[in-house]
């Protein structure tokens, strides 16, 4: 018997994508932008003139595959991107968009996670794993097998969901299993889904939770990716750590990092008191309970044994590298001392910013270092000290760095 998930994404490729949209756009987020995982896994200093293989483990209609493969070749990179599937429908989707794309640096390869041991891979620098996991059989075991993939100094970009932002979702497939007989096709599922979406109470959970309705305007593969999976899971961040913990590996970071801050919800003074008390994780945690609209977390790791660590804003060697920001415009739009702003799916952050603010946004190019930034500063106040400049950058930095826009690249090794 051909295995129901198999049978879904054969039917319904998820998420949706036309080949003919690469000519307008390129689709980006976390994890895997180039220079975040750089950050992230290598502490910035990866030296991509150097061989590199990525995997992208359950590739789908291909967004990781070619976001990372386009940004590969963009920086002239020595690089190979593996994407793995097994469904033919959705590879074929990817395949038309890479070709679409011209991108040579792409492996095609059919198959499936769960026999990922005996596919003769080999070994792989970074591997990309989302939305994946969550939906097999034993998700502890395809995470093993992907560890037992990396190299010792490579890492992962994974993205599980998260039960407290799904709130809703959960009860409602159980209902359609309550209508449904194993015997119903696909198009009669979403046929029974569709009377039930029309007959929600305002009182159902997932009417009431707005963060997970993007699924519902996505046509038949969102509906039944959302509501008729046959296998989904959903982790807080306490599993979330414990799962990455049992495959050997270490999680380094959630991102977007100021979602995971509870000093992000809470300002009085005796509750950051207790909060300084905390571990990471507890810290993350904490603020998953507070904020409760992450419906899916996503983190990078690496193997228990390796200790790197992202780079900290306070070397002049450091090159600040935004992602998806124009300097320029940032620059103007920026007020000294002014907050950051920015909406992350109801709740609006507002991060502190420093003084020197704009000034700082507009000399962020991805080449000069921190120190060529400081310089370029003193030319308009000769009096700012190397001290003074770190410290505001380190403002600037947990900004903008917090909402997954800025990292730093470090001298290659």
């Amino acid at each position: 018997m051909a295995d129901p998930v198999q049978e879904h994404y054969e039917a319904l490729p998820y998420p949706p994508r036309d080949p003919r949209d690469e000519a307008k756009r390129l689709i980006t987020g976390s994890p895997s932008r180039l220079d975040e995982l750089n950050h992230y896994v290598y502490g910035g200093a990866r030296d991509f003139g150097k061989p590199f293989r990525a995997l992208v483990a359950g590739g789908g209609t291909g967004d990781a595959a070619i976001m990372l493969a386009q940004q590969l070749a963009d920086a002239g990179a020595n690089a190979e991107v593996v994407y793995l599937d097994w469904s033919k429908t959705t590879r074929a989707v990817a395949e038309a968009r890479a070709a679409a794309r011209r991108l040579t640096n792409i492996r095609f390869v059919s198959g499936s996670l769960i026999e990922f041991g005996s596919l003769g891979l080999g070994r792989f620098d970074y591997i990309d794993c989302c939305g994946v996991l969550h939906h097999l059989p034993d998700p502890a075991a395809g995470l093993a097998s992907l560890a037992g993939a990396l190299n010792d100094e490579g890492g992962l970009g994974l993205m599980l969901y998260a039960r407290l932002g799904r709130t809703g979702i959960y009860p409602l497939q159980e209902a359609l299993r309550g209508l449904l007989n194993d015997a119903d096709n696909i198009d009669t599922r979403l046929a029974v889904a569709k009377k039930l979406l029309a007959q929600l109470p305002a009182t159902n959970w997932l009417k009431r939770n707005p963060f997970v309705t993007d699924h519902l305007t996505e046509g038949d593969s969102g509906i039944f990716d959302l509501l008729l999976h046959a296998r989904d899971r959903a982790y807080d961040v306490a599993e979330t750590n414990d799962f990455v913990e049992a495959a050997a590996l270490r999680l380094v970071a959630f991102v977007p990092e100021a979602r995971y801050r509870p000093e992000s919800y809470v300002s009085d003074a005796a509750l950051l008191k207790r909060i300084e008390r905390l571990s990471p994780i507890e810290r993350a945690a904490l603020a998953e309970n507070i904020v409760g609209n992450l419906k899916s977390h996503v983190f990078y790791a690496v193997k228990r044994a390796n200790p790197v660590t992202p780079p900290a804003p306070d070397r002049p060697d450091l090159v600040p590298v935004y992602c998806e920001l124009d300097p320029a415009e940032l620059g103007a739009k920026l007020k000294p001392a002014g907050v950051l702003t920015a909406s992350f799916e109801g709740w609006q952050s507002k991060l502190p910013l420093p003084p020197l603010a704009p000034a700082i946004a507009g000399l962020i190019d991805g080449k000069r270092n921190l120190g060529q930034v400081h310089a370029a500063l003193r030319e308009r106040r000769a009096d700012l000290a190397w001290d003074e400049f770190a410290a505001q950058f380190r403002v600037f930095y947990a900004a903008f760095n917090g909402i997954a826009r800025l990292m730093l690249r470090a001298p290659s090794r």
